[in-house]
């Protein structure tokens, strides 16, 4: 299978070129950005199942992304929503199971070549660009909410705990021991009460009909009662989470974000109201802010670990 994914050919590139990937279940997106300031970008969807397909497709897509850039890439990062071993191997990944056994490292390095590549947890990625956007040069802690519950959490403008060693699973924080079963199989866990779907089946739950992110989002707007409560017990799951993270690793800011936070009114300011119930004296809840980059942050975090990585090769 990884006889299909074909090197990219590339000449020394004049200025550098740095490519992001941001591999999603259902779509993926790329992004070059020079060191003169031209993006470019193209987003695909993955037209069927299997890991041969996807390889197959991926490299065809690169390629044809690759042409735009006569120069070629100088570094390229992937945001890869896996759990990656030590050995490089794909341990998880809930949605496209196809990739399990998958040596990501042995895969990647195929498909580029002798470029500097490298890949991270997208949480991790989204906490990078969310701290260079920020300015932020301390603790930032990042939680993305979308499908899953992702985050993660740069020191001093470094990834923590580092891809080495593994990711920063908030979502996997148990916050509720008698809660509803995780994906993982454990009950409880952050994501399981507080990413989309769960906070969409909660909605339904309340409102007693099938709930849509657009009703949803009208819902919280005209201020009806199943979607307030539905988002607010959300944010109060987060907030707990997020609060176990301030009495360990003291974050300065925190930075809430992923696709279905970002459309929602006040989300994030509905977990620093929690959070702000929670505060212990003399330990003040951090600053909450909302993401800076929408939807956008795994990919501007892409870029930057590619950036990251084509420096440090010269």
């Amino acid at each position: 299978m990884i006889a299909r994914v074909v090197p990219l050919s590339r000449k020394p590139p004049r200025d550098g070129t740095w490519l992001g990937l941001d591999l999603g279940g259902t779509k993926v997106a790329l992004r070059a950005e020079t060191d003169t300031g031209v993006v470019r970008e193209h987003v695909f969807r993955w037209h069927g199942r299997g890991l041969e397909s996807d390889l197959a497709q991926l490299a065809a897509e690169v390629e044809l992304f690759r042409q735009q850039v006569p120069d070629g890439f100088a570094g390229v990062g992937v945001a890869l929503p896996a759990a990656v071993g030590t050995d490089g191997l794909v341990t998880a990944w809930p949605n496209r199971p196809e990739w399990l056994g998958l040596n990501a490292r042995r895969t990647f390095h195929a498909l580029f070549g002798d470029i500097p590549v490298g890949w991270a947890d997208d949480g991790a990625l989204g906490a990078l660009a969310e701290a260079r956007a920020s300015g932020c040069d301390d603790v930032l802690l990042y939680v993305g909410v979308g499908t899953g519950v992702g985050g993660g959490l740069v020191v001093d403008g470094v990834l923590w705990p580092g891809p080495d060693r593994g990711s920063f699973e908030i979502g996997h924080l148990v916050t509720d021991a008698d809660g509803p079963k995780c994906r993982c199989g454990r009950r409880g866990c952050l994501q399981a009460t507080a990413s989309g779907p769960a906070t969409l089946a909660r909605a339904a739950r309340l409102r007693g009909a099938d709930v849509g992110y657009d009703e949803l989002q009208q819902g919280l707007l005209a201020d009806e009662e199943w979607a307030v409560q539905s988002v607010d017990r959300s944010c109060h799951r987060l907030a707990v989470a997020i609060t176990g993270v301030r009495e360990l690793l003291h974050p300065s800011l925190v930075v809430v974000g992923g696709g279905f936070a970002a459309g929602l009114p006040c989300f994030a300011d509905t977990v620093a109201r929690h959070m702000a119930t929670q505060a212990r004296p003399g330990v003040p809840a951090p600053v909450v802010t909302s993401s800076l980059m929408g939807g956008n942050s795994t990919l501007h975090g892409a870029v930057a670990l590619a950036h990251m990585l084509g420096q440090n090769s010269h």
